[in-house]
């Protein structure tokens, strides 16, 4: 992202750190001490802490608790692993980490569109034997579906469950859902990597097992990055209009070229979107739009770095074919129409070489 002369479509992935952010990173670095040491400097950082958390909360209009995290992926561990229902549910088009740290979670079937059908969740919850943590997310970090998270929320609480939402996606971009369990990460929107939240309604959903954080989380707060995950929270985000404009214009010019978009039926949040070249494999778009200056992926960006066969349309039902032609792009908060407008050329180009070929 340094190169000037690059475009950068993968914001779905990591998104550049906002100036508001690395101001509020610096700020913490220079005041930094353990906000758990009793001394006079670390009571000032406890005190910085706790503003942060206030400032977060403010920003997200969130009433509960929130658990402050190395990133979404240990919000996760401790949502599954610590919760006290021994059931869980999962739907399979979860990001790679939900299904990790649930191995023996028990599948939400979704439609051809990557939705969850609000009657087959009622009745999977309704013969089920106990009380259970339900993950689902908010927003597809693939295909960009938004669920219906407020119906199915009461679904859930109607058959004295709870609702674990993955908002990594979602934060910053669209209104918190009412979920018993909320998923932030702040790389996703502006704020510094390494550093996330766990927002919880109620802390005795969780088993504490000391340490910080009210005994819910060990070690050492990240106290620069919590300042700099606030900030980022707090800039205006205005740009969800231009974004409608750009994502809807490369989903009508892809389709006019012959491409396809992926989970078309489906409500979609603006800024992510995946589509289908017929007869060109993934990699071969991405190394072609790699050495054009694009930056763009294939699923999601796992922690190998490697590439493979995406299980969020393996779950949709997608064609195997299909599904190894398909790639991701996702915009951002400076994301131009000419960069849009030149990416749809190179698209066009790469597609129409592979049909000569």
């Amino acid at each position: 992202m340094t190169d000037t002369k690059r475009i950068y479509l993968d914001h779905a992935a990591t998104a550049p750190m906002l100036d508001i952010a690395k101001r509020a990173c610096a700020e913490g670095f220079e005041h930094w001490a353990n906000p758990s040491s009793p001394h006079a400097d670390g009571r000032a950082a406890q005190a910085m802490l706790e503003n942060a958390r206030r400032r977060l909360k403010d920003a997200l209009g969130w009433d509960g608790d929130v658990i402050f995290t190395s990133g979404a992926s240990e919000a996760i561990r401790i949502a599954l692993t610590r919760s006290r229902p021994g059931i869980q549910y999962v739907s399979p088009i979860e990001h790679d980490v939900v299904l990790r740290f649930a191995p023996d979670a028990r599948a939400i079937p979704v439609d051809a569109n990557g939705m969850v059908e609000p009657g087959q969740l009622d009745h999977l919850l309704k013969n089920s034997d106990g009380s259970a943590v339900v993950a689902i997310q908010s927003v597809n970090n693939e295909t960009g579906v938004i669920q219906n998270l407020d119906a199915l929320a009461r679904i859930v609480r109607d058959r004295g469950s709870y609702l674990l939402a993955d908002c990594a996606q979602s934060v910053g971009k669209l209104p918190l859902p009412d979920a018993d369990m909320i998923i932030v990460a702040a790389h996703k929107f502006g704020g510094p990597p390494g550093v996330g939240a766990l927002l919880v309604k109620d802390l005795r959903l969780l088993q504490a097992d000391g340490g910080q954080e009210q005994g819910y989380r060990s070690g050492t707060q990240n106290l620069p990055y919590i300042l700099g995950m606030a900030a980022a929270l707090e800039a205006p985000a205005n740009w969800a209009g231009r974004a409608a404009e750009l994502r809807q214009h490369l989903d009508d010019a892809i389709r006019n070229e012959g491409g396809a978009v992926i989970a078309d039926k489906a409500p979609r949040i603006a800024t992510i979107a995946s589509y289908h070249m017929p007869g060109v494999a993934a990699n071969t778009q991405l190394i072609k739009f790699d050495m054009a200056g694009f930056s763009v992926s294939a699923g999601s960006a796992c922690s190998s770095g490697t590439l493979k066969t995406s299980h969020v349309l393996a779950a949709m039902g997608t064609d195997p074919q299909v599904a190894r032609e398909v790639i991701r792009v996702s915009i951002g908060r400076d994301t131009s129409r000419a960069q849009i407008y030149g990416f749809l050329d190179r698209w066009k180009s790469i597609f129409a070489e592979a049909r000569r070929a």
